[in-house]
């Protein structure tokens, strides 16, 4: 089956092609997990996008629309996604329904912007979370740090890939560039590419051989040409980025699962404005791992980083061995996730109270019924 066939601008109807699953992540053992769906007649199907109740599912017998009603839960964080295993009804239903969803592997949660501390999914069962930074505009190396932390906390394993390399002045500059992003992400593998020229993408297209990779990023980061380069077809539209700031213009506005000519999947998603972390504690250690290893020297288990004695991470600060913004963004995302750790914990204390009056009121009126009518004397 060709990568057109998960173009989401073409139609989903239903297509009696013998599909292998393998390309798009099948293996083994979610063979496994799905055999008691087997046994009751249900076939396998990936979410390749998600539209208002409905969603395009590549399956054995081809790209299928299914509706969702039966996997709609109050739980944003299992909603369906783009990325998802799911059990559909087989060939013949009309319409035919999403029953159930496969517990995911990994899955990449950020915070909503709402001032309710929501938590929302962005992609599921992804190995490879590509962070596409624009070299056309300043480099924003603590929104790197942003991206890393969630990344690390889904379970993928983080790619930094800086685009439009080709805009960059001189060798030097880019080596620099380079240089300081490597800084930011311990432990991440950092390519300058450019989709325009073809530079560096042999490579980064090796690193996501097999397997699912999810396309993160801003507005204007050059996901969408991207993402048509790893293809190899135009898989998404492309438009340009404004002159003044070099913000894009929103050109993805679903997330779409796409099929790579090696094999395995990129899932593109929509330009994020805001990335808010979502209970990524895990997630922020791994991405500042040299000042996580730093504390661990420290006299003191609970060293504040402040002012107290023995405290190896201000050493290393004083010996220019830790750069201060480094530290300074450590702060910052700590201070954001227990913000929204305490938001949500003070949400769900408070959804929890409301139910519990609820089910007071309803012993109070079943109790009343039970009585029955009270007769006047």
């Amino acid at each position: 089956m060709s990568s057109n066939a998960l173009n989401p601008s073409s139609s989903a109807a239903s297509t009696e092609t013998d599909v292998d699953l393998a390309p798009y992540g099948w293996d083994a053992d979610w063979e496994a997990e799905f055999a008691p769906y087997a046994a009751q007649g249900l076939v396998p199907g990936r979410v390749v996008r998600v539209d208002r109740g409905q969603c395009d599912c590549i399956t054995p017998a081809g790209l299928i629309r299914a509706d969702t009603e039966y996997v709609t839960p109050h739980d944003p964080l299992r909603v369906v996604c783009t990325g998802d295993w799911a059990a559909v009804d087989p060939v013949g239903g009309d319409p035919r329904y999403v029953r159930t969803l496969l517990p995911r592997r990994t899955s990449f949660v950020r915070s909503t912007s709402s001032q309710r501390s929501e938590a929302q999914i962005l992609a599921a069962n992804v190995d490879h979370a590509i962070i596409a930074v624009s070299l056309a505009v300043e480099l924003d190396l603590g929104r790197v740090e942003r991206f890393l932390a969630l990344a690390w906390e889904s379970g993928a394993t983080p790619l930094v890939v800086l685009t439009k390399a080709d805009l960059v002045g001189d060798e030097t500059t880019l080596g620099h560039l380079l240089a300081d992003t490597e800084t930011s992400a311990p432990g991440v593998q950092v390519l300058a590419v450019s989709a325009a020229t073809g530079a560096g993408m042999d490579v980064l297209a090796a690193s996501l051989a097999g397997g699912t990779a999810v396309l993160l990023g801003q507005s204007g980061a050059g996901k969408s040409t991207l993402a048509n380069a790893l293809v190899g077809a135009d898989a998404q539209v492309v438009q340009a980025t404004r002159d003044a700031d070099g913000k894009g213009r929103h050109t993805t506005t679903t997330r779409n699962l796409l099929a790579l000519p090696w094999g395995g999947v990129l899932i593109d998603t929509p330009g994020l404005r805001g990335v808010g972390l979502w209970d990524a504690e895990g997630g922020v250690a791994r991405a500042f791992a040299e000042i996580e290893a730093l504390a661990a020297e420290c006299r003191f288990h609970d060293c504040a980083h402040e002012s107290e004695p023995g405290c190896a991470v201000l050493a290393a600060l004083d010996a220019g061995e830790l750069p201060p913004r480094r530290l300074d963004s450590y702060r910052k995302l700590l201070r954001e996730n227990e913000r929204i750790a305490a938001r949500s914990d003070a949400r769900l204390r408070a959804e929890m109270r409301r139910d519990w009056k609820q089910r007071q009121a309803l012993g109070r009126h079943m109790m009343e019924r039970k009585r029955g009518p009270i007769r006047k004397p």
